[in-house]
């Protein structure tokens, strides 16, 4: 029997905001809920009763309705919560004190905090100064900035007024960016004038020229200086210093307007193999309510916490992250490289600012064992709770580091879901042991199955990531896909009224989850289905391998795989 390599104490899972919600789920229900597996059927054969119990017990500011699910069996076409109203944004700006809601350090050595009363006021203006510009609800704005305190003060902003937030990292050339928004036609960019990544500053303003010249919708650009305190403004036309723009704005209280559950809030981006990417529109209730089940339960993240995610403006982990505002933890903001001046920075930082939860991707922590870093010996992290890891699966021996190397009594929860959902299928759970190489459980609400090429449900065998029922946080739809074939083609074509996200995975007789990869760059030698994570994980524990990619070629009437390597310096390959 596997042993498991962390497990929580009896004291540690009766603190847990999942046993709490388990506990008061049951009792409301009359219901027997002793194990997770018990409560995780409940919420997917009942997942009216769960979504219900949820929006009641995370406190969701709005109305929530009489009606809580519409063709709930339809997918997609179901409608969760048609007659709630609510606010986004005041869902996160629930707090006024003066606690830290916001702390940002920067590769440059800048620090910033910002109070909850400081971030509802600086909302309070950029709400008023973007209504000043005709912004209303379903305007686009979009956002190409660093993971600065200003993003968050203007998807605050925008989502206030219901309308359509959407962001890409500055490190985007200027024909990706135009790809991107080109497509949603946004009224406002708000841009920087540069960055500063791995020891190096970045100017942006040669981009941002380029960018406002190919997007006709362009009302105005909102300029925020980051590399340069008195960036050079000339040849940006009807341009405006952020601070300037909110200026004539006095902070004030907000009276938030609230919106059906299905309101546009953000538009995300999904690239595939051809043609321009696809424009995912998220609405404001499903994000919400997912988000604060993540956080809340499957993360146990508590007010006053201190939560960190290492990630841009151009990967979903960002939208995730702010929604941690409205379990009143405080964000912890970090723009710059993870390994400069040294790979011990975002360490630095965590033991500083004593972090709670720490959340980064597999390849930085595969990096990280690469550089032969051990932070459980030279840092403090006491105070972390919680790792996270996403963006691609965790290898077994990536887990084995992270006890041996960075902290041995934390809870690991590798997690994997999607831009498609902004969420997760597959999640943490701080009452359940941790076993090496296999992410915990199925996320609450999410009927997650594996299907093999039979299209039949199966435990312990590898196959299709499927969910076979409806969720609050599905799309709102494609922008752009009047008819919505573009959405149906794209997760329902293969099994009808069957969600198919694309991952090769594997749920295991206990109900934990290994992910090998993604099912359409499975690899098919002699007609044997392999991971391209199970050769990245073999070749990623060679020291002398920095980056690996491997590829199926079609060759004399079958697949020959080739693996392509990046070594290390001074290494030849000899074999």
């Amino acid at each position: 029997m596997t042993q498991p390599l962390w497990t929580p104490t009896p004291g540690q899972i009766a603190k847990t905001a999942m046993s709490g919600f388990a506990a008061a789920s049951a009792r409301r229900f009359a219901l027997s809920l002793p194990e997770y597996k018990d409560l995780h059927r409940w919420s997917v054969e009942r997942p009216d009763q769960f979504w219900d119990a949820l929006w009641d017990w995370a406190g969701v500011l709005g109305e929530k309705g009489g009606v809580i699910v519409e063709n709930l069996d339809k997918m997609p076409g179901a409608k969760w919560f048609p007659q709630a109203r609510l606010n986004f944004a005041e869902n996160l700006l629930r707090r006024r004190d003066d606690t830290d809601a916001i702390v940002f350090r920067g590769e440059d050595k800048v620090k910033r905090r910002l109070t909850w009363r400081q971030l509802y006021g600086k909302v309070s203006s950029m709400m008023a100064a973007l209504s000043a510009e005709g912004i209303g609800p379903g305007d686009r704005v979009a956002a190409y900035l660093p993971n600065l305190p200003e993003a968050p003060i203007a998807m605050l902003a925008v989502a206030g007024l219901g309308a359509v937030w959407s962001s890409a990292s500055p490190d985007f050339g200027v024909q990706g960016v135009l790809d991107r928004f080109g497509q949603i036609e946004p009224k406002i960019l708000i841009g920087v004038d540069g960055y500063h990544y791995n020891g190096k500053t970045h100017d942006c303003l040669g981009k941002l020229k380029e960018i406002a010249a190919g997007l006709p919708s362009l009302q105005k650009l909102i300029l925020v200086p980051y590399a340069n305190t008195s960036p050079d403004l000339l040849g940006l036309p009807n341009t405006v210093l952020f601070d300037d723009f909110l200026a004539p704005h006095p902070e004030h209280d907000i009276v938030f307007e609230r919106f059906p559950f299905a309101q546009p809030l953000y538009i995300l981006f999904s690239s595939g193999t051809t043609g321009a990417p696809k424009c995912i529109c998220h609405g404001a209730g499903g994000t919400l309510l997912q988000h604060m089940k993540e956080h809340l339960l499957h993360c146990d993240i508590k007010p006053g916490d201190h939560v960190f995610y290492f990630t841009t403006l151009g990967w979903m982990m960002w939208n995730w992250l702010m929604s941690a505002l409205a379990c009143q933890a405080t964000l912890m903001l970090y723009d710059g490289s993870p390994f400069y001046p040294s790979g011990n920075v975002l360490f630095d930082y965590a033991q500083d600012e004593k972090f709670t939860l720490f959340g980064t991707s597999a390849k930085w922590i595969d990096a990280l064992a690469k550089a032969g870093l051990e932070p459980a010996k030279t840092h403090d992290l006491s105070s972390v709770r919680l790792i996270t890891s996403t963006g691609s699966p965790l290898a077994p021996e990536s887990f084995d580091f992270v006890y041996r190397s960075i902290k041995s009594d934390v809870c690991l929860s590798s997690i994997s879901g999607g831009t498609d959902i902004v969420s997760c299928f597959i999640l943490g759970h701080p009452a359940l042991p941790v076993y090496r190489g296999e992410i915990q459980c199925l996320g609450l609400g999410m009927k997650v199955e594996v299907f093999d090429e039979a299209g039949q449900s199966v435990i312990g065998q590898k196959g299709e990531l499927v969910c076979t029922r409806s969720f609050p946080s599905m799309p709102v739809g494609f922008l752009n896909d009047a008819d919505g074939q573009k959405y149906h083609n794209a997760y329902f074509a293969k099994y009808p009224n069957v969600w198919c996200h694309g991952d090769w995975v594997e749920i295991t007789p206990r109900g934990g989850v290994v992910v090998f990869g993604r099912s359409d760059a499975t690899l098919n030698p002699g007609g044997v289905r392999i991971g391209t994570a199970e050769i990245y994980r073999q070749v990623e524990q060679l020291h002398e391998v920095v980056e690996s990619l491997v590829i199926g070629q079609d060759w004399d009437n079958d697949v020959r795989v080739v693996l392509f390597v990046r070594l290390r310096d001074g290494t030849e390959l000899s074999d």
